[in-house]
């Protein structure tokens, strides 16, 4: 049972009051309303990279696999939001729902809008910054490029942790963590046999973004200076290679004979998880279990409430 669960690969990400879960044919995601029952949505979801063979392709697939990641879940906070905020517009009923159209609108809208925001703070401000330093040095000057990146991205994290809500995030972020670690390990989905896991995961994408900054330092000492406004735009074309190469690192730290490499390179990443991650509460393990059950396809408690309105 254990090799069998090791070759499904499963990941997921905490949204508000949930937990977003994906397997190789279904994404589930379960949240707890407001009056403590759960309720969880289920779709089912095939990647590109499956689909389309050039895109399962080493180097290539990282990038679409980011892609899609960054699109599931937003769709998934969307989701959790709306259960959220369910009872209150059932309350008022004067909004009419949102329209499939109005619905896709507003994800692309979103998903333009996280891109952009990231792009300009974890790319284009470090690189002003280490401009007005006035280093020549094309080594020198990625190395203070990559340490300012990820100076703003560490404190980034360590300033959103000291908000209650994000805390309560990071709570689930670490019940997904467990349950993805007890069924790799074969052992039953229970509240108390998913307890004693780690909350620390080598494919966490708190992980995988810190290998990212690592792997872009490297690239782009490649590519020398940026002098000219063409030399800008190519480090940033190459950011699509520099998340399939750090994909690829993730991937090489789950073999063996390839973990005591890759192990230094994800080791950062499961420290950095001792921010973004919390020991999670037996209500909160229960509701990733449920998420993790309904991606893989597996039964539920007759309890758990199946989500039929139009998100």
């Amino acid at each position: 049972m254990t090799k069998e669960n090791k070759t499904i690969k499963v990941g997921g990400q905490a949204v508000i009051e949930g937990v977003m879960m994906r397997s190789p044919e279904f994404v589930a995601v379960a949240v707890r309303k407001p009056d403590d029952q759960i309720v969880v949505k289920k779709d089912p979801f095939v990647s590109l990279t499956k689909k389309v063979r050039i895109l399962g392709l080493p180097l290539i697939r990282g990038g679409v696999v980011l892609i899609e990641s960054l699109v599931l879940g937003i769709r998934a906070l969307n989701f959790s939001s709306e259960v959220a905020m369910a009872e209150v517009e059932d309350e008022k009923k004067k909004d009419k729902p949102k329209s499939d159209s109005q619905n896709k609108l507003l994800l692309a809208g979103t998903l333009i809008m996280s891109m952009g925001l990231g792009f300009v703070l974890f790319f284009y401000v470090p690189l002003l910054l280490t401009e007005w330093t006035g280093v020549k040095d094309g080594v020198l000057f990625n190395l203070i490029d990559g340490g300012i990146r990820m100076t703003i991205f560490l404190l980034y994290l360590i300033l959103i942790s000291l908000w209650k809500e994000i805390q309560r995030i990071f709570a689930y972020h670490g019940a997904e963590h467990k349950s993805i670690f007890a069924f790799e390990a074969g052992q039953p989905l229970t509240v108390g046999d998913v307890k004693p896991f780690t909350t620390h995961h080598p494919r966490c994408g708190t992980s995988f973004l810190l290998v990212v900054m690592m792997v872009s330092i490297l690239v782009f000492i490649t590519l020398g200076r940026p002098d000219q406004i063409t030399d800008r735009l190519i480090r940033f074309l190459f950011i699509p290679v520099i998340g399939g190469i750090s994909y690829e690192v993730i991937q090489f730290s789950t073999k063996k004979w390839g973990r005591w490499i890759a192990s230094t390179l994800t080791a950062p990443g499961l420290w950095l998880q001792r921010i973004t991650t919390k020991e999670p509460d037996d209500k909160q393990l229960e509701v990733a279990l449920v998420a993790l059950k309904a991606s893989l396809g597996m039964k539920l408690d007759p309890s758990v409430e199946l989500w039929t309105k139009t998100v």
